[in-house]
């Protein structure tokens, strides 16, 4: 897919990879959304790997995105719409360091932005955000079986019961079919 030089890339971590995917790939502008492994210290982790919760990395899902299509603000929304920003290591029943809030950016303007917006949203949650915010080093593509999961799977009982109603729930808030 060719993308102008316009094209940005941030990479989001709120639990499982495969929600993260399902939910970012709904929106016009983001050009590529891929499952992946980053934020840790581990070369080349294999997803059983990161399971273990000793790599240092969470499960994410890098976006390119155009800007001129979706800015970064309405990715932040998005982001902090679909999961809890205030619960440290978990989401729902996914238990670990690999689960946690983090979003790793690709510039100092996107740093700042997503400061600011964390400054700006900590009203709107009841506990404190613990979302990480760093710099996007390197990032390990998921194996070929998490790309575009919930996509080939709908039915499977993760993707039934935990996805399919993350995804109805960013529909209806953002008026999406």
């Amino acid at each position: 897919m060719k993308m102008g030089n316009d094209a940005k890339t941030i990479a989001f971590g709120g639990g499982c990879f495969w929600c993260t995917e399902a939910v970012f790939s709904l929106f016009k502008g983001v050009k590529k959304a891929t499952p992946g492994y980053a934020g840790g210290d581990t070369k080349d982790p294999t997803y059983e790997d990161v399971c273990t919760g000793n790599t240092g990395h969470a499960e994410v899902l890098k976006i390119e995105y155009d800007p001129n299509k979706i800015d970064l603000k309405k990715l932040l929304d998005v982001f902090f719409s679909m999961h809890d920003p205030t619960s440290l290591n978990k989401q729902g029943a996914d238990v670990g360091t690999q689960y946690r809030s983090i979003i790793l950016y690709g510039s100092d303007e996107q740093k700042q932005e997503i400061d600011s917006f964390i400054k700006g949203a900590a009203g709107a949650f009841s506990k404190r955000i613990v979302t990480e915010v760093r710099k996007l080093d390197d990032f390990y593509p998921a194996e070929d079986y998490h790309q575009r999961y919930f996509k080939k799977n709908p039915n499977a009982g993760y993707c039934a019961f935990i996805i399919a109603p993350k995804v109805r729930k960013i529909k209806e808030k953002y008026g999406l079919r």
